[in-house]
């Protein structure tokens, strides 16, 4: 294994699903009691399980990529640069192609563009959330 990274939801979109938990029980005091304490453990439980849902798991070993359920022969990337800040941004933003894979997070701000030579493949690029988007930049750059 060459590099391994879980781009996990950041603290703040953990506090948003406790917020919007207990918001829950706002919309229920009123009609139903036991409401109060019920839905919003159930409401924490589903919004946690969804939230969970959407880590995303990044693998580079020595012959293949793996980005989430998506993956490609290491032949295939010639290699990658890494952004952050405002380059970032616009990676995200006005500078993508609409033809690229895209596997990008909100709480994640730094990307990876992944570049692909496959010529039965339309997409020109891979773009990746990571957090230590400058390490995986230098795994899949000969």
């Amino acid at each position: 294994m060459v590099f391994q990274e879980k781009v996990r939801p950041s603290i703040g979109m953990w506090i948003l699903v406790v917020v919007a938990a207990l918001s829950t029980a706002l919309m229920v005091m009123p009609v139903w009691q036991l409401g109060t304490v019920v839905l919003p453990v159930v409401s924490f439980v589903l919004f946690a399980w969804w939230l969970n849902s959407l880590t995303v798991s990044i693998i580079v070993t020595e012959r293949q990529l793996f980005v989430g359920e998506a993956h490609i022969d290491r032949r295939f990337v010639p290699g990658a640069v890494a952004f952050d800040g405002e380059e970032a941004r616009r990676a995200r933003g006005v500078d993508l192609d609409a033809r690229a894979f895209l596997k990008i997070r909100p709480w994640a701000k730094s990307v990876v563009r992944i570049d692909l030579d496959d010529d039965t493949d339309p997409t020109p690029y891979w773009l990746v959330s990571s957090r230590r988007p400058h390490e995986l930049a230098a795994a899949l750059t000969p």
